[in-house]
């Protein structure tokens, strides 16, 4: 038997590949599939069945690819209701794969239909579960995703989830390894562990969600306590991993087309596409196209792209490193968002060439931040996440989380130059590209964050607990 948890980081994600005596099982797929099954041709196995833990809201699935390629059946638990075939299993149900089988556990409450897999090993003993997002490392799946209006609410669903976890999962023997669907940085939970794989007796440690004597009354209201509102793709990622979707050679296809820089912009002119930049952010700084948005592949590329700009249909046109207009459009793709029309032949250095009128981010040093706010009194905007904000803050800055950038345009001054930052510096590059893009020109970005900040001794804010009234 071969477990396998194939991991991408940039959507903090989890696809298992488990192998018995040739036959193989992939359990949440990414939307590329040749890897997996180049991996079963490498092991002289074939692909048996497909499973599914959930419709996914975070990423597109490459279920229905996966099965169209190889044949093998989609798997999904109890009440999900997909428009393409597939196996709908009923609880405890099981599924032989070579000498292992895999078992069905219906655990509702992240969604209805979520599932966790538990795999028994040749003589019976139970090895481990593939637990969705119905159990992370260090915490649960939210329970606000599947709410439906008038019919279940998030805490109708963490009432299910705590049914779940307590009578299917926690009843599970300590040395049962847990192997979830996301880890730390994903939007599916609140509190991940950055670890990917433990053992159920440590979470059962570890997990707050997990206590012993914790009632459901005090489950409920620790799970929803300080959710977030989802990102705004995850309602149509769940939509195309339920109806289906367009095969991901098609969309390579459409997307790579090579244009040159005048029909780059007759194309933005003419379709309304989002010009999006993916190359770092100091070549960004340096130079890029009026109005485009920066969001480089060198950091949490596909989430930050799925919640700044939401809707899957939109056109999009590329500015990508050389080499890289792929590895951009796949990665868009993971998410749903499918409409690439194509991208700039030669990258940026073919705009310049051709004397198109581009645009840069006026840049400073912390050091140079420093001299400014000890001469004059400088506005500073914090584009860090509110609980990052409140844990440290240069004083008087003032907190616009870029998530939420557009309800806090008019905070910043008309004129007077103001200063940007994040942590290190990706965050408030995609800050600076909107505001630029929304004709807010009079800013200046701190290079290397708050973490510059600190070392050039700026002050700073002790910790300040929220006051609630």
């Amino acid at each position: 038997m071969k477990v396998e948890q194939i991991y991408t980081g940039c959507l903090a994600q989890g696809a298992y590949y488990i192998e018995s005596k040739g036959e193989v099982a992939i359990i949440d797929p990414l939307r590329e599939v040749q890897p997996y099954m180049d991996r079963a041709k490498s092991d002289n196995a074939k692909i048996k069945y497909i499973f599914e833990t959930h419709f996914h809201a975070d990423f597109v699935s490459g279920h229905v690819t996966l099965a169209k390629e190889t044949g093998a059946p989609i798997v999904f638990g109890p009440n999900a209701n997909p428009n393409f075939d597939a196996i709908i299993a009923e609880d405890n149900q099981e599924f032989k794969l070579g000498e292992v089988t895999i078992k069905v556990l219906h655990t509702p409450g992240h969604t209805m239909e979520s599932t966790t897999y538990l795999l028994k090993d040749k003589d019976g003993k139970d090895h481990a579960i593939f637990s969705g997002d119905t159990l992370f490392l260090g915490d649960v799946g939210r329970p606000d995703l599947a709410q439906k209006m008038g019919v279940l609410t998030e805490k109708d669903l963490a009432g299910y989830l705590y049914d779940s976890l307590r009578e299917k999962i926690m009843p599970l023997s300590d040395d049962v390894i847990v192997y979830p669907a996301h880890g730390a940085g994903s939007a599916c939970g609140k509190n991940m562990m950055k670890e990917t794989v433990d053992t159920l007796g440590n979470q059962k440690k570890m997990n707050y969600a997990l206590r012993a004597d914790m009632t459901k009354e005090e489950f409920i209201e620790e799970v929803t306590d300080g959710l977030l509102p989802p990102p705004q793709y995850f309602p149509l990622n769940v939509q195309l991993n339920k109806e289906g979707y367009e095969d991901i050679a098609q969309v390579l296809e459409r997307g790579t087309r090579a244009l040159s820089p005048q029909a780059f912009e007759a194309a933005a002119n003419e379709t309304g596409a989002v010009v999006l930049d993916v190359r770092n952010a100091a070549d960004f700084a340096k130079g890029h196209i009026p109005r485009s948005i920066f969001i480089g592949l060198d950091g949490s590329f596909a989430p930050w792209v799925g919640a700044l700009i939401a809707d899957v249909q939109q056109p999009i046109l590329l500015v990508a490193p050389k080499g890289m207009e792929e590895e951009a459009i796949t990665r868009l793709s993971r998410v749903g968002f499918d409409n690439t029309l194509g991208y700039l032949e030669g990258g940026f250095e073919a705009w310049k060439k051709a004397a198109m009128e581009y645009d840069t981010v006026s840049q400073v040093d912390a050091d140079e931040l420093k001299t400014a706010m000890e001469n004059e009194e400088v506005n500073v905007f914090d584009v860090r996440k509110n609980s990052e904000y409140l844990s440290e803050h240069v004083l008087e800055a003032k907190n616009t989380p870029l998530d939420y950038l557009n309800e806090h345009l008019t905070e910043f001054p008309n004129k007077e130059t103001f200063f940007v930052h994040c942590a290190g510096g990706y965050r408030s590059m995609i800050a600076a590209s909107i505001l630029k893009s929304r004709g807010i020109h009079n800013l200046i970005d701190v290079k290397g964050g708050f973490k510059a900040i600190n070392e050039a001794g700026i002050p700073v804010s002790d910790y300040v607990c929220p006051t609630t009234l």
